[in-house]
Order: C-alpha cells, then structure tokens, then sequence
C-alpha cells in the first residue's frame, strides 16, 4: 500500500495541535504542525529526475497526496521541494539539506549493508550518499530515508556521537505513522 489518505493525516495533525497548545511534545515549535501543501507529481518527478533517483513510494506518496512538511516527528519532516522554503531558515539542520541535493549525491548507492553502531565522528559524508534527510533531532543527530541500494525505502537514524548509523524503521510509512499515533 502506498496511497495516504491525505484528509485522514490532516485531521490527525489538527487533533495533536488541539491536544499542544502549548506546543510542549518535542519538535512541536519548530514545525507547528503545519503542513505545506502537496506537490504536483510533475514536480516530484522532476526532483527525481535531476537527481537520477526515483523516492522510494510510501514517501513519494505522501509528499504527493499529504504535504511537503514540516508536521512531523522530530522537528518535522524536511522538505523535498527546492528551493527550501525561507521560514525554515532557522532549522539546525547544519547543511544537511543542501548537502542531500549536491549534483550526484543522492544517486550514488548508498556504502552501507549493515548497522554501523557506536561512535562514527566525522565519517557522516562518506556514510550518508544515497540519502535523504527526513528530519532532525538535535545535537547532530538526523533522521534519513535511503533512497538507493539494497536497503532502499529503509529509514535511518544517524548518531554520530554514539549511536552510529542504524536502521531504525523499515520505512517512510512506519516512521511517520508512529508519530501520528502516539500521544501529545
């Protein structure tokens, strides 16, 4: 299944900002839960095309069918549309976001066929080629969709400090669906 039902997620995000006012759950006043609007396939396509990649389908869809961010979990889902919009400016994403769309990048298989726990300081560029931010949790750490290689649609938490590079759901759709679901 790779289909959303874009009303339903919306729905869901009105309710968890309704429970927040305060915008006490973690991520919550950086991505407000809003959602941008969804993105013409056209321009989905394009992107992949420029970057010689095809996103792996539960997350096409929902950039597709839902929207392009930020409501999400961590600070919010990043966007995949360029350019990055200006209100998120002030996002510690540190670069990730631009380094994501560096012509070949994204395309190249990503180095990777098995967790690569524990400290990995400074190795984060040579480790993270076929993949695309999703979200950032602060202190360095990212959360990140592999789009090319045998663990393709694969999501990923990146730890450098201490938890390495490890599989953390088995896609798109379980990462966000989790979020969705838990508690304000």
């Amino acid at each position: 299944m790779t289909s959303w039902d874009g009303a339903e997620v919306r729905a869901r995000i009105r309710e968890l900002a309704a429970r927040d006012p305060e915008r006490a759950r973690f991520g919550s006043r950086t991505h407000r839960y809003e959602l941008r609007p969804a993105l013409p396939g056209a321009e989905i396509g394009a992107f992949e095309e420029e970057h010689g990649i095809r996103l792996p389908p539960d997350y096409r869809a929902f950039v597709a069918e839902v929207g392009d961010g930020p409501a999400g979990p961590a600070h919010g889902l990043l966007p995949l549309a360029t350019p990055r919009p200006a209100e998120w400016d002030d996002w510690a994403v540190d670069g990730e976001w631009e380094e994501d769309r560096l012509p070949g990048r994204l395309a190249t298989t990503f180095p990777l066929t098995d967790p690569l726990p524990g400290a990995i300081g400074g190795r984060e560029e040579e480790l993270t080629p076929g993949t695309l931010t999703l979200a950032e949790e602060g202190c360095g750490m990212y959360v990140r969709l592999i789009v090319t290689g045998p663990r393709a649609g694969e999501v990923w938490r990146l730890d450098p400090d201490w938890g390495g590079f490890v599989p953390a759901y088995p896609d798109f759709r379980t990462w966000y669906t989790k979020w969705l679901r838990a508690p304000a």
